[in-house]
């Protein structure tokens, strides 16, 4: 047998190496430990800060809306008197100056449905479209969407006035539908998701398949893009719910009023001198205003979640 041979055969037959797990010296796994301790604790108490600052003037909401009108000024704001006022608070509420703030939430509701629903369906048109066809001027119309997003819509209030009072539409439900209907953030959204939740693929075999644009969309489209369409639609509905200063500038007349508007001429009128303490029915208005958004919220929280985690990492 040539050394050769036996060189081979020794390779060949030799153990194979033990591969031994690196292990972190013990100091530095305690400092590692001690960093990530002391970390958490340090989030820990940055997220307790914030949770009591978002639920301190909800819990002060709701034990403020159980007082009558002299137990809000003879008591600790935040905690419970001894009457518990709740349920007169609400009837009262309900039925002042004729159940106004019955027609204000009807306005509101009516705002929300037909000006929320309108911008959530044109974004998702628009946004589907811009994602999934090319055509010329496309990056103008990126660059437009974006310089929307950025302007504040306060900036645009006045302007608006102005063109609606030039068309004779203020003072009417149209002043506040109209502008609620562009969302360029549920625009972008919407373009952002589509890009990767609704596949290439599929389009072009629906197309092969004899489906038009429009079939391929309410049948194919629609379903993958339902996390994106909620998630849309839940920022539309709070951005309207809440809608303030247009309906502010746009509305003279009472009767069209939002409950934005309407529950702040409440308290302008209880602040005036002479007019009506009412200052626990603002106070049990505005609890009753915020119910159904966390209502919205709570039912479509599963659909929200998902849409916006997909949102803010497609590319």
């Amino acid at each position: 047998m040539t050394t050769e041979t036996q060189a081979m055969l020794q390779i060949e037959t030799a153990p194979e190496p033990r591969v031994v797990p690196f292990r972190r010296p013990p100091a530095l796994a305690r400092a590692s430990r001690g960093r990530t301790e002391r970390k958490s604790i340090i989030l820990t108490i940055v997220m307790g800060v914030l949770a009591i600052y978002a639920l301190l003037p909800l819990f002060w909401l709701v034990v403020n809306s159980t007082k009558t009108q002299h137990d809000l000024f003879s008591t600790f704001g935040l905690w419970f008197s001894g009457k518990f006022a709740l349920w007169d608070n609400i009837v009262e509420t309900l039925t002042y100056n004729d159940g106004i703030f019955i027609r204000w939430l009807g306005n509101t509701l009516f705002y929300v449905v037909i000006g929320a629903g309108g911008a959530t369906l044109l974004a998702t048109l628009a946004g589907y479209g811009l994602a999934k066809f090319d055509f010329p001027g496309r990056r103008a119309v990126f660059a437009v969407v974006l310089g929307a997003v950025a302007i504040p819509g306060t900036a645009l209030a006045v302007p608006t006035f102005l063109m609606f009072s030039q068309l004779q539409l203020t003072n009417t439900p149209w002043s506040i539908i109209l502008p609620s209907l562009i969302s360029p953030f549920g625009l972008y959204l919407i373009w952002v998701y589509a890009v990767d939740a609704v596949p290439t693929e599929i389009l072009e075999a629906a197309r092969i398949d004899g489906a038009g644009e429009f079939r391929t969309f309410f049948t194919v489209s629609a379903r993958l893009l339902a996390p994106g369409f909620v998630t849309v639609l839940l920022f539309t509905i709070v951005a309207t719910w809440n809608n303030y200063f247009l309906p502010l500038i746009m509305l003279s007349d009472s009767s069209w009023y939002p409950l934005t508007v309407g529950l702040k001429s409440w308290s302008a009128q209880a602040s005036t001198v002479g007019g009506d303490a009412i200052y626990n029915l603002v106070i049990t208005g505005s609890l009753l205003t915020i119910i159904p958004i966390i209502a919205a919220f709570l039912f479509l929280q599963r659909y929200w979640q998902s849409g916006l985690a997909a949102g803010s990492v497609k590319q």
